[in-house]
């Protein structure tokens, strides 16, 4: 059970100081507000956005400074976020803090290795962050995912365009770190969807590595232009500038099936569509494929995403008014670095979808150049994580 609740701060600001001082001081004063003892809080989230990146070791300097027993954790994106707020391409800080049993928790870098088997914590869940640019990052996290006992990790990847880095306790590049929790510490974890399909799902019954040969049997070129409504005689620079807008929803055979109609389900992969060879009437995906699975060509779609967000928002709130989960503590929400602002129609829309349905509670977060839940690697979705009490 919790000691106190969450607390949270955001700030921006045009130095890292300023923004660091005004954050820590709103900390300070939730902290007292519940009238708990500032070492009570064991863990802590700093998402900083990439015009801070440079000054990484000197923010986690003095986070560890003015806010000591603290573990820090986080990464650099493009944006950062709060509860009904999104910093995006500013300089910006939000920081969370959490009343953990430090036995509840460990962390792990390149420089603190995972519990083994024969230790004496066991993992249940992961908090992973990351980069992109990490040789075989898909294979490290089914490696992570086997070494909790339910599999579910929750995260994502930086975003930073100067610096990409993740923080645990240190400064990182490369490879991933995070936290890992044991089965004390409750949490209730859905992926979002940002993209609608606007064809069926078809088969994929011949693939080469990251080339899609037929769908149903039949060339993939044929079956994207027939989705797409596009006329086969366009030039070749047309039917390029026709198909650059569409990506192709990704999922294992029958493993994933929508729930509703016209959406994907949790654990389709949404990929770029990279290329085309005419001659063969082949496409190219931005991952391999497997003959075998589904695939469902798509287009990123603002109301369809708003919609999705909003319900799985609600499937946590009844979770919570059911009085299983026992009751919110704080949230985590990592989102797309493409949805954010515009892509709901205006600046904070798709926090305040999350902040009408959950209440103003202490959330934090960063919008990610991939996003991480289960043991897969998401793309052009949010992943909402809230901590709970128990039972």
């Amino acid at each position: 059970m919790l000691r106190a609740s969450f607390v949270h701060a955001h700030a921006a600001a045009p130095d890292w100081q300023d923004a660091l001082a005004d954050c820590v001081g709103q900390l300070r004063t939730r902290i007292a507000a519940q009238h708990a003892a500032a070492d009570a809080f064991t863990l802590g989230w700093c998402y900083l956005s990439d015009y801070f990146a440079p000054a990484a070791e000197a923010i986690l300097e003095a986070l560890q400074q003015q806010l000591p027993g603290i573990a820090w954790v986080g990464t650099a994106g493009v944006g950062v976020l709060a509860s009904g707020v999104e910093y995006i391409d500013e300089p910006a800080l939000v920081l969370m803090a959490a009343p953990l049993p430090a036995e509840s928790f460990r962390l792990f870098s390149g420089r603190q290795p995972l519990a083994t088997v024969s230790s004496d914590f066991v993992a249940h869940t992961a908090l992973v962050h990351g980069e992109g640019s990490t040789p075989d990052i898909q294979d490290l996290l089914h490696e992570l995912s086997g070494r909790t006992t339910t599999g579910y990790l929750f995260g994502g990847l930086s975003s930073a365009r100067n610096r990409s880095l993740h923080l645990a306790d240190g400064v990182f590049t490369g490879g991933l770190s995070g936290v890992l929790f044991d089965s004390s510490v409750h949490l209730i974890s859905r992926v979002t969807q940002g993209c609608q399909p606007i064809g069926p799902q078809r088969a994929v019954t011949g693939s080469e590595g990251n080339y899609v040969i037929t769908l149903d049997g039949r060339p993939a070129l044929d079956c994207v232009l027939q989705d797409l409504g596009i006329d086969d005689e366009l030039l070749a620079e047309e039917l390029a500038d026709a198909l650059s807008a569409t990506l192709v929803g990704i999922s294992s055979g029958n493993e994933d099936v929508p729930l509703h109609a016209g959406k994907f389900g949790a654990d389709t992969l949404v990929r770029h569509l990279v290329g085309v060879d005419l001659e063969n009437r082949v496409l190219a995906v931005g991952d391999e494929v497997e003959a075998g699975s589904q695939l469902a060509f798509c287009k990123r779609h603002p109301e369809a995403a708003r919609r999705d967000l909003q319900r799985i928002a609600t499937e946590i709130r009844d979770e919570l008014e059911n009085g299983a989960s026992g009751e919110l503590a704080g949230a985590l929400y990592v989102s797309c670095s493409g949805r954010g602002g515009p892509h709901f129609g205006a600046r904070h829309a798709e926090l305040r979808v999350v902040r009408d349905v959950l209440g103003d509670v202490p959330l934090v977060g960063f919008f990610a150049g991939g996003e991480i839940a289960r043991d897969h690697l998401y793309g052009y979705t949010g992943v909402l994580t809230v901590f709970t009490t128990g039972t």
